[in-house]
């Protein structure tokens, strides 16, 4: 009775907020059909957990940390991404700054990094692993993995990109989180990682990221408009309640 009623307080919020509660963004529009999908999804998920992620593409005095809602502030952001480091030595510009905030106003926070496929897994995996200093609570480490090599085979591909896993697998003791689109999962690395908790971004008009896929979160738009931030950015749905998305933090 007592999960019910919780429920039940949580759905009659959010659609209250959604219908009657006013608010403006500064700026900010999407067109028609993007606007319509992005409500239909968060409508779909509302009782989910909602983050976003952020680079150096984000300006800093574009985030005001204490306020970061969408839906008509029906939905709290409870969590968000960072990108540290890309390829083998370079740090996102923003990183210190983003990684210090997001505590600050306890978000659960996470840090990826940018794999470039074509240089070295092990001084990519090192140059992760001295640019960030993962806590207790923090997400696991993600993988964003969006490229094919010009210069490496399918399967040398492949290797090298179990070795990252591995060194940093071993450093924090919990599988890393991958981040790719769904079609370049489906493409080139579905069957090779399945035991990896898998992040997908995904922004056609569909209601799951991935009909064949196992998935624990899925990025539904690069248009997302949040009441807190002067620019667009990536919005995100965890598959479930903020309770069970500890089991992608670390202890």
């Amino acid at each position: 009775m007592l999960f019910t009623g919780f429920y039940l307080k949580n759905k009659i919020v959010f659609y209250y907020a959604k219908y009657f509660h006013k608010n403006t963004h500064k700026n900010l529009k999407n067109s028609e059909v993007e606007a319509a999908r992005i409500e239909k999804i968060i409508t779909e998920y509302h009782d989910k957990t909602f983050g976003f992620d952020i680079s150096h593409y984000q300006k800093k005095e574009d985030i005001n940390w204490d306020s970061l809602t969408i839906a008509k502030d029906a939905i709290e952001l409870e969590f968000v991404v960072m990108r540290a480091t890309m390829g083998n030595k370079k740090k996102d510009k923003h990183f210190d700054n983003f990684w210090k905030k997001s505590k600050e106003y306890q978000l659960i926070r996470g840090a990826y990094h940018f794999y470039r496929a074509d240089e070295d897994p092990v001084i990519q995996a090192n140059n992760y692993l001295e640019s960030v200093q993962l806590e207790s609570g923090d997400l696991r480490p993600v993988l964003d993995i969006e490229k094919v090599p010009r210069r490496k085979s399918r399967e040398k591909f492949i290797e090298d990109l179990k070795v990252w896993l591995k060194i940093v697998e071993e450093k924090y003791g919990e599988k890393p989180i991958i981040y790719t689109y769904y079609h370049y999962y489906k493409d080139h690395l579905r069957g090779e990682f399945d035991e990896y908790p898998l992040w997908l971004a995904n922004y056609n008009d569909v209601m799951i990221p991935s009909p064949n896929d196992e998935w624990e979160m899925w990025q539904f738009t690069e248009n997302g408009i949040v009441k807190g931030i002067n620019t667009k950015v990536d919005l995100n749905i965890y598959n479930g309640n903020l309770w069970s998305l500890k089991k992608l933090t670390l202890d």
